[in-house]
C-alpha cells in the first residue's frame, strides 16, 4: 500500500475519503456497543430476580448478542466498500 501522505498529493479529496471511512466505522461500532451493555445487564438483572429462568433467559441473550453483532459487522463492511470500492 502506498503511504497517507502519498495518496493525499495525488487526490485531495483522499483526505476526506478517509475521515468518512473513519466515522463510517467507528459509528458503527458505538451503536451495537451500547446496545450489547444494556441487553448484557439486564440479563443479568433478569437472572438475578428470578434464578431458576436462567437457561431461557441466557438463551436469549444470545439470540440478542448474535443479532447486534450483526448489525456492527454490516457497519463495518459498509466502511470497506467506502475505503476500497468507492
Amino acid at each position: 500500500m502506498e503511504p497517507v501522505l502519498a495518496l493525499l498529493q495525488a487526490d485531495p479529496t483522499e483526505g476526506l475519503k478517509l475521515l468518512g471511512v473513519g466515522v463510517a466505522a467507528g459509528a458503527a461500532v458505538i451503536g451495537p456497543g451500547a446496545g450489547m451493555g444494556y441487553l448484557i445487564g439486564q440479563t443479568i438483572a433478569s437472572i438475578h430476580r428470578q434464578p431458576e429462568a436462567f437457561e431461557q433467559t441466557r438463551t436469549l441473550m444470545f439470540l440478542g448478542i448474535g443479532l447486534v453483532e450483526a448489525f456492527a459487522l454490516y457497519g463495518l463492511v459498509f466502511a470497506l466498500l467506502l475505503a476500497f470500492v468507492l
